[in-house]
């Protein structure tokens, strides 16, 4: 009987969780390591962050669903992974050995990296977690008592845009709904080398559709942007052109401000030696194996992937919802096989697929596969991205409560999509 041990209660991991267990059976013990007790639907921040959602809606209890399944669940922080003596080390002192440890953790934030930056010690706000947007509600509400000038965006070296695009169109419609819009000037910084780029290059008429969008919300843009620093109320910034040289410098003053920062990986995962890239990202095989670590798999955000293209500000490549389910299947696969003495030869597809919700209409992101040259390659805008966005999160939220592995991408957005499957998710 194998040990199985998954780190992170976040969508990959809870994922994993459930599609271990029902493609192993009850044959192998299986343990989800995740900091805190909830499992929290994290694409619902941005609407927790401006009240449409409250964070008990999005949450629940991931030991009490986990044990049903016979998943044993410990609400702890691993401090230390043991590569060598294939064990881990949470913040209770406790050593929990494992014959295979799949790595879900999600990101280190790094605030710290611009001074004056994040909801912690700093002057800007976030929506990475829910306790964050939970923040940030806290300072909306606030700001409604005294608007003025907001500024959302993605800082140097962040790999998450569409979030920051979300919040933008969001906190737009918000405004217009309480009749305050008029009383906002709003302002979107990126790293980005144009509007609408996602980390990706473009997705179809990405920037077209985007900066269409931003004009006729009266949303400024700055874009190639390095944040230099954050004050009380004034966000330092550098414009640079495409060639990476510093052309002007902005001092932007807001009363509410929501910049998504740079990840990193996080400290237990990064410290293992020969396992991450400097970033502290995962190193993987095309089978979501460690390149060094034969026995340990990991899958979402902590997963190394380079990016898309050079640009004159950094920039990473996102890791979307249709990817991280891509590669947990590929990893479920890969053990199966491995336990059953088979060659673990799966290989996953990293296909970027986004449902990026404005508030009253949405826009839907498809790049198959995430490099180009792809094969499919749009963005479609409509009210029905916004339906389906909700539609998305009560569905994963019912997954999550009945333990089913269903691959929702793949069964049921891609198909509201009208894209038909162009090869198998793994092969």
């Amino acid at each position: 009987m194998a040990h199985i041990v998954v780190i992170g209660a976040g969508l990959g991991g809870m994922s994993a969780a459930y599609e271990l267990r029902e493609t192993l059976g009850s044959t192998h013990r299986i343990t989800v390591i995740g900091e805190g007790e909830k499992f929290s639907f994290t694409p619902s921040n941005p609407w927790v962050a401006v009240g449409w959602r409250k964070p008990d809606e999005i949450c629940l209890q991931a030991g009490e669903y986990l044990a049903k399944k016979d998943i044993t669940f410990i609400p702890r922080a691993v401090t230390q992974i043991l590569a060598d003596k294939k064990c881990v080390i949470t913040d209770a002192g406790q050593n929990i050995e494992y014959d295979y440890l799949i790595i879900c953790t999600g990101p280190k934030l790094a605030f710290e990296e611009i001074k004056g930056a994040g909801p912690e010690v700093g002057f800007t706000q976030s929506i990475c977690t829910t306790p964050h947007a939970t923040k940030a509600w806290a300072a909306y509400e606030e700001f409604l008592k005294n608007p003025g000038p907001i500024v959302i965006g993605a800082v140097q070296m962040a790999s998450c845009f569409g979030p920051a695009y979300e919040f933008a169109m969001i906190i737009d419609a918000d405004l217009r709904k309480r009749k305050l819009r008029d009383r906002v000037p709003m302002t979107f910084v990126t790293s980005e080398p144009y509007i609408g780029h996602m980390g990706l290059g473009g997705v179809g008429d990405s920037k077209g559709l985007m900066e269409s969008e931003f004009r006729q919300r009266h949303i400024k843009w700055l874009t190639n942007a390095k944040i230099d620093e954050v004050t009380d109320g004034t966000i330092n910034a550098s414009e640079y052109d495409n060639k990476g040289l510093m052309q002007m410098e902005y001092k932007l003053p807001f009363h509410f401000a929501m910049l998504l920062p740079a990840f990193k990986g996080v400290p237990a995962v990064a410290n293992v030696e020969g396992l991450c890239n400097p970033r502290g990202f995962v190193l993987v095989d095309k089978h979501q194996r460690s390149v060094k670590y034969p026995n340990i798999f990991a899958a979402g955000v902590c997963v190394a992937i380079p990016p898309v293209e050079v640009t004159p500000i950094p920039t990473g490549a996102p890791k979307t919802g249709f990817m991280i389910e891509s590669m947990v299947t590929t990893i479920v696969k890969n053990i199966e096989a491995e336990l059953a003495g088979k060659p673990a030869d799966v290989e996953g597809t990293w296909n970027a697929v986004c449902l990026a919700d404005m508030g009253d209409d949405g826009v839907a992101f498809v790049a198959l596969p995430q490099f180009p040259p792809r094969n499919v390659t749009w963005a479609k805008k409509g009210r029905w991205v916004h339906l389906a966005k909700i539609a998305f999160e009560k569905y994963f939220l019912f997954k999550m409560r009945h333990g089913t592995s269903e691959p929702i991408y793949e069964k049921y957005v891609m198909k509201a999509l009208g894209i038909e499957r162009l090869k198998s998710d793994t092969k």
